[in-house]
Protein backbone atom coordinates (compact mmCIF):
# COMPACT_ATOMS: atom_id res chain seq x y z
CA UNK A 1 0.00 0.00 0.00
CA UNK A 2 1.38 3.58 -0.97
CA UNK A 3 0.02 6.12 1.53
CA UNK A 4 0.96 9.50 2.92
CA UNK A 5 3.31 9.28 5.92
CA UNK A 6 4.17 12.35 8.77
CA UNK A 7 7.19 13.72 8.02
CA UNK A 8 8.87 17.30 9.11
CA UNK A 9 11.21 19.48 7.18
CA UNK A 10 14.18 19.83 8.77
CA UNK A 11 16.18 21.63 5.73
CA UNK A 12 16.22 22.79 2.69
CA UNK A 13 18.53 21.04 -0.16
CA UNK A 14 17.68 23.02 -3.40
CA UNK A 15 15.55 26.36 -2.75
CA UNK A 16 15.21 27.36 -7.23
CA UNK A 17 14.14 23.43 -7.37
CA UNK A 18 11.90 23.32 -4.32
CA UNK A 19 13.48 20.76 -2.56
CA UNK A 20 13.46 20.10 1.36
CA UNK A 21 14.91 17.33 3.62
CA UNK A 22 11.99 15.65 5.67
CA UNK A 23 12.60 13.34 8.48
CA UNK A 24 10.16 10.85 8.66
CA UNK A 25 10.48 8.54 12.00
CA UNK A 26 14.32 8.96 12.00
CA UNK A 27 14.69 8.44 7.72
CA UNK A 28 15.55 11.39 6.00
CA UNK A 29 14.95 11.90 2.41
CA UNK A 30 14.90 14.65 0.07
CA UNK A 31 11.51 15.70 -1.33
CA UNK A 32 9.74 18.43 -3.25
CA UNK A 33 7.64 21.14 -1.52
CA UNK A 34 5.86 22.93 -4.75
CA UNK A 35 2.20 21.46 -3.48
CA UNK A 36 2.44 23.15 0.18
CA UNK A 37 4.22 26.64 -0.69
CA UNK A 38 1.34 28.56 -1.99
CA UNK A 39 3.26 32.24 -1.23
CA UNK A 40 5.67 31.34 1.02
CA UNK A 41 9.49 31.10 0.41
CA UNK A 42 10.86 27.54 0.45
CA UNK A 43 12.62 28.42 3.31
CA UNK A 44 10.01 29.51 5.58
CA UNK A 45 8.74 25.27 5.28
CA UNK A 46 11.53 24.40 8.10
CA UNK A 47 10.28 22.67 10.84
CA UNK A 48 6.70 22.48 9.02
CA UNK A 49 4.84 18.99 9.25
CA UNK A 50 3.71 17.55 6.07
CA UNK A 51 1.74 14.21 4.62
CA UNK A 52 4.98 12.88 2.25
CA UNK A 53 3.71 10.77 -0.69
CA UNK A 54 5.69 9.62 -3.35
CA UNK A 55 8.65 12.20 -2.82
CA UNK A 56 6.36 15.16 -2.53
CA UNK A 57 4.90 16.91 0.37
CA UNK A 58 1.21 16.80 -0.56
CA UNK A 59 -0.36 19.22 2.27
CA UNK A 60 0.54 20.54 5.63
CA UNK A 61 -0.64 19.21 8.41
CA UNK A 62 0.14 20.41 12.41
CA UNK A 63 2.65 18.50 15.10
CA UNK A 64 -0.23 16.81 17.06
CA UNK A 65 -2.15 15.38 13.95
CA UNK A 66 1.31 14.35 12.49
CA UNK A 67 2.33 12.48 15.49
CA UNK A 68 -1.21 10.81 16.07
CA UNK A 69 -1.48 9.61 12.54
CA UNK A 70 2.28 8.09 13.11
CA UNK A 71 0.91 6.29 16.23
CA UNK A 72 -2.10 4.89 14.16
CA UNK A 73 -0.22 3.82 11.51
CA UNK A 74 2.28 2.16 13.54
CA UNK A 75 -0.14 -0.14 15.27
CA UNK A 76 -1.57 -0.95 12.43
CA UNK A 77 1.34 -2.14 10.87
CA UNK A 78 1.38 0.31 7.70
CA UNK A 79 4.54 3.17 9.15
CA UNK A 80 6.80 0.08 8.98
CA UNK A 81 6.16 -1.02 5.79
CA UNK A 82 6.31 2.80 4.61
CA UNK A 83 9.91 3.30 6.53
CA UNK A 84 11.07 0.57 4.43
CA UNK A 85 9.58 0.83 1.40
CA UNK A 86 11.46 4.70 1.69
CA UNK A 87 14.51 3.25 3.09
CA UNK A 88 14.51 0.86 0.09
CA UNK A 89 13.70 3.50 -2.68
CA UNK A 90 16.39 5.61 -1.68
CA UNK A 91 19.35 3.81 0.42
CA UNK A 92 21.43 1.95 -2.70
Amino acid sequence: MCLGIPGQIVAIADARCKLAIVDVAGVRREINVACILGERAVEECVGDWVLVHVGFAMSRIDEAQALETLRILTELGEAQQEIAAMRGRFEA
